[in-house]
């Protein structure tokens, strides 16, 4: 077996409409205003994306889905996660496992945590673990600007039969 190890990073400021919803992980947060991006500007699923890509190779999200291509505006986050799946699939490797840190001060993480896990991992098929962290008022995310994620991966490709 050979196993590679990928980390991934989003970060998106909070946007002007206030009738844009919040998508994180998958799941959309009610009562929140959304993120300002060209897709659903789901930043979980993005470090996500990006931490699998570079754990093979493959580039990274903004070269994938550019935001300088109307193909994408808008687009589901989970759909784009799903497609980086197939792509590493096609290359032989597999998930074994996610990890993220979502730093926000808004919203608290914990009530969707079990089901942002539940829908990552249906797409990656692998185990996902969340952890919410709070940035104690430093900075742009401390002033509750925006939300960050980082994101590591592990995943493995058989080398053929043992």
């Amino acid at each position: 077996m050979t196993f590679r190890v990928g980390n991934g990073f989003d970060i998106h400021r909070f946007s002007d409409d206030p009738s844009r919803p919040l998508v994180l992980g998958g799941v959309e947060i009610p009562g929140e205003v959304g993120l300002h991006g060209h897709s659903d500007a789901d930043v979980v699923a993005h470090a996500v994306a990006d931490a699998l890509l570079g754990s093979v190779g493959l580039g990274d999200i903004g070269q994938l889905f550019p935001d300088t291509d109307d193909r994408w505006r808008g687009a589901d986050s989970l759909g784009l996660l799903a497609e980086v799946v197939r792509r590493l699939d096609a290359d032989g490797w597999r998930v074994v496992n996610v990890d993220c840190s979502v730093v926000a001060e808004r919203p608290a993480i914990g009530p969707h945590r079990d089901e942002m896990r539940r829908r990552l991992a249906e797409v990656v098929r692998a185990e996902v673990s969340i952890k919410g962290r709070r940035a104690e008022g430093i900075g742009g995310l401390g002033r509750a600007e925006g939300i960050a994620c980082l994101a590591s991966v592990l995943v493995e490709r058989s080398d053929g039969p043992s």
